[in-house]
């Protein structure tokens, strides 16, 4: 067995460059969650009422803020998307008469979108069908106390934009 080349030695990598085993079985795990479990919870909202996970998520946030009215730039971050890519998306679902986007009334800055009723009637039709996927694929195989460390973990690795503290 030999020993791993010291930092000091010229063209050699530091050891704090590899990742343990426990250290790579965590970023694998992670990484897995991130690149794996979207597709899982999305094929079920396709297959159900032809909204992507990101759709859902985007018409889910608006109905869950108060009076179904929610900052574009605060939507961006709950959905986990970039502004243009929502901006596109809330504005395929104005043609379809869901949201509505209006200046912020209390700073005109800022775009409000707003969920129709029609848009209300589409979440709570697809609702049900995400929440089995999440029980299924999610909460249902972690006992109590992991779901509490899938909690705590995310709110320590979650990065929020200062402007939406």
């Amino acid at each position: 067995m030999t020993a791993r080349p010291t930092p000091d030695t010229v063209g050699d990598p530091p050891d704090d460059l590899w990742l343990n085993a426990e250290e790579k079985e965590a970023w694998t795990g992670l990484v897995s969650l991130v690149l794996l479990l979207p597709g899982q919870l999305d094929a079920p909202l396709q297959q159900h009422s032809g909204l992507s996970l990101f759709e859902y998520l985007t018409l889910s946030h608006i109905s869950e803020a108060p009076d179904r009215r929610l900052r574009m730039s605060e939507l961006a971050f709950l959905a986990n998307g970039s502004l243009s890519r929502l901006s596109n998306v809330v504005k395929r679902f104005e043609q379809r008469g869901w949201v509505e986007r209006s200046p912020d009334p209390e700073d005109g800055r800022y775009t409000v979108a707003a969920l129709t009723d029609a848009g209300y009637d589409v979440v709570v039709d697809a609702a049900p069908v995400h929440v089995r996927a999440v029980r299924q694929l999610v909460l249902d195989p972690l006992t109590a106390e992991d779901q509490e460390a899938l909690a705590r973990i995310a709110a320590k690795l979650r990065v929020r934009p200062a402007d939406l503290a």
